[in-house]
Order: C-alpha cells, then sequence, then structure tokens
C-alpha cells in the first residue's frame, strides 16, 4: 500500500523558516509530479508549489522567491524549503503524488503555524 508521509512543520516566528519533507512508497517515483498543497481554516485547499517529472516547477504568486521545492529520486523524497514566513502562510500542508487518476495519492497533511 502507497504511503505519502510529510515531516518538518511546526511553531516558527514571522520571518522565519522550516523544510518540509514528503516520502512516497511509490514505485517508481520518478515519473510523478510531487507537489505540496495546504489548507488554512476556513479557506479551500490551495496549491503551494509542484514539480514534475521533467523538473519543471510552479509555485503560487503569494510564496514565489519564498518557497522553494525540490525532489531528491533516489530517496524518493520532495522538499519544500520555506523562508521568510508570514503568519499567512499558517495552514496544513499536504503532500500529493501524481501520475494519473489512478495513482494520485496524497499525505495526512503537517501543520505550519507562524506565529509571534
Amino acid at each position: 500500500q502507497v504511503q505519502v508521509v510529510e515531516s518538518g512543520g511546526g511553531l516558527v516566528q514571522p520571518g522565519g523558516s522550516l523544510r518540509l519533507s514528503c516520502v512516497a512508497s511509490v514505485d517508481i517515483f520518478s515519473v510523478y509530479t510531487m507537489s505540496w498543497y495546504r489548507q488554512a481554516p476556513g479557506k479551500e485547499r490551495e496549491l503551494v508549489a509542484s514539480i514534475t517529472s521533467g523538473g519543471s516547477i510552479n509555485y503560487v504568486d503569494s510564496v514565489k522567491g519564498r518557497f522553494t521545492i525540490s525532489r531528491d529520486n533516489a530517496k524518493n523524497t520532495v522538499y519544500l524549503q520555506m523562508n521568510s514566513l508570514k503568519p499567512e502562510d499558517t495552514a496544513v500542508y499536504y503532500c500529493n503524488a501524481f501520475w494519473s487518476t489512478l495513482y494520485d495519492y496524497w499525505g495526512q497533511g503537517t501543520q505550519v503555524t507562524v506565529s509571534s
């Protein structure tokens, strides 16, 4: 059974940094588009960043210049480096592994709280 497990969340002060990690136990990690989503209380889940199998990267405008997504195919892992964090970044962050509609997996989420 495929597992997608996020880690690295926590409480950080505004301006601080966190690095999220996500390990996906899929057979051929390299073919998957890996994405980070977030959902704040009372809001819809939104796509934060994604990286395709070919290395193409996209970010939501609100995190451009502050967040960096990367992947290590040898470790079945995707990362989200988050710098200059703001209170509005507070949310549960979810990792998604997508290859097709039959191969679409989600993690349980990790809480990120930005507060002084």
